[in-house]
């Protein structure tokens, strides 16, 4: 039986509820596979959990940063609330430890279980909302994510990749990039994306996401990386 108790321990909260934490760990594909489970899948918690989660940094963000425009504090904001760096956070508080999944899932260690992780921590903020009022949540959400922003900020990982990237191609290369659907894959409802980044022939990198765009902006930020064109 999963021990959720260490759980607690480690990100400093005391649920009342018991069976909403326990949500907040369980996937889709372990309530499918476990038809006597009792509980739902944590996609519900995960909605509430990015509303709160987008609004908690929005504040944050608008407080820390009175000179940043609309755009900027716009980019800031979807460079800290992504995939990749709520995967980061699922990692220091040993997410990946308490996740409820089916056997075959439970097997994949591979990109999918870095969407996993990034919705569980969006269903866990759901959770701590639900059982703990905005005020806990904020804290959580500040505890664990607003130490990211300087560094986010400090290397540019913030910027609309795509359009750095065009606009860099074009002043080195004279050419317009493209991008290309490479695969596919996932049920609908847990899409996963690669897509290549070409320089007219040249495949210069590919990127994933959980979208066509989030992949899109994922291939732009490796291509800068890989030309070097980050300023």
């Amino acid at each position: 039986m999963t021990d959720f108790s260490k759980f607690e321990k480690t990100a400093d909260i005391s649920f009342k509820n018991k069976d909403l934490l326990k949500q907040a760990f369980t996937h889709r594909s372990f309530v499918n596979e476990n038809k006597a489970f009792g509980l739902g899948h944590n996609e519900r918690l995960e909605f509430l959990g990015d509303a709160v989660l987008e609004l908690v940094v929005t504040e944050y963000l608008y407080s820390k940063y009175p000179s940043a425009t609309e755009g900027d504090l716009t980019s800031y904001r979807s460079a800290l609330v992504n995939a990749i760096t709520l995967s980061e956070v699922a990692r220091k508080l040993n997410v990946n430890e308490f996740l409820l999944l089916s056997k075959g899932e439970a097997k994949d260690e591979g990109r999918a279980r870095l969407y996993i992780l990034a919705n569980t921590i969006e269903a866990i903020i759901g959770a701590v909302f639900l059982d703990q009022g905005y005020e806990t949540a904020r804290k959580f959400i500040s505890e664990n994510t607003f130490h990211l922003i300087d560094k986010i900020v400090e290397d540019k990982t913030w910027l609309d990749s795509k359009s750095y990237f065009q606009e860099m191609a074009q002043e080195y290369t004279g050419i317009t990039p493209s991008y290309k659907t490479v695969k596919e894959e996932g049920p609908d409802h847990d899409r996963h994306f690669t897509v290549g980044v070409y320089l007219e022939k040249e495949l210069v990198v590919s990127g994933e996401g959980k979208s066509k765009q989030e992949a899109e902006q994922d291939a732009a930020r490796k291509a800068l990386q890989a030309k070097g064109w980050l300023k």
